[in-house]
């Protein structure tokens, strides 16, 4: 089900005028048990990333590698969407209200950019154009110069 008008796509909402956002860092616990999950032997990694995410359910690095390594593409897209809404949570806490930039050269703000990528590549995988077109437009308007 769609909210675009036939032929046609729903540009993000996005007004001009605010300034930069930077998140606030990583519970350092956290950060500490994401690097540890992903320094075990790949078949190890996902359960290892996912008991950080179920102890961190707010950890935004944990869900944008999550969505990274994912298969099948239902589940990278489900991954990824969580990390995006638990970045823009963070956001709208730290003060974003739709306007200004979130740039990459922040690592604090990479997990969720990370999470909208994911997300971006998936909705173009499972067939998602619109979604994947708005994730595309997003990623620019929050940072033209990202990676």
């Amino acid at each position: 089900m769609s909210d675009t008008p036939a032929g046609g796509t729903n540009p993000v909402s996005f007004t001009s005028g605010g300034g930069e956002t930077v998140l606030p860092p990583a519970d350092p616990a956290a950060a500490a048990a994401t690097a540890a999950a992903m320094a075990a032997p790949p078949a190890e990694r996902r359960a290892a990333l996912s008991a950080v995410a179920e102890r961190w359910p707010r950890h935004r690095e944990a869900w944008a590698e999550l969505a990274e390594m994912a298969t099948p593409e239902a589940d990278r897209y489900a991954f990824a969407r969580v990390g995006y809404h638990r970045g823009l949570d963070a956001l709208r806490a730290a003060g974003w209200r739709g306007s200004g930039p979130v740039r990459w050269a922040h690592p604090e703000n990479r997990g969720f950019l990370r999470s909208l990528g994911a997300l971006q590549a998936a909705a173009e995988a499972i067939g998602e154009a619109d979604e994947a077109d708005r994730c595309r437009l997003f990623l620019r308007q929050l940072d033209s110069g990202q990676r």
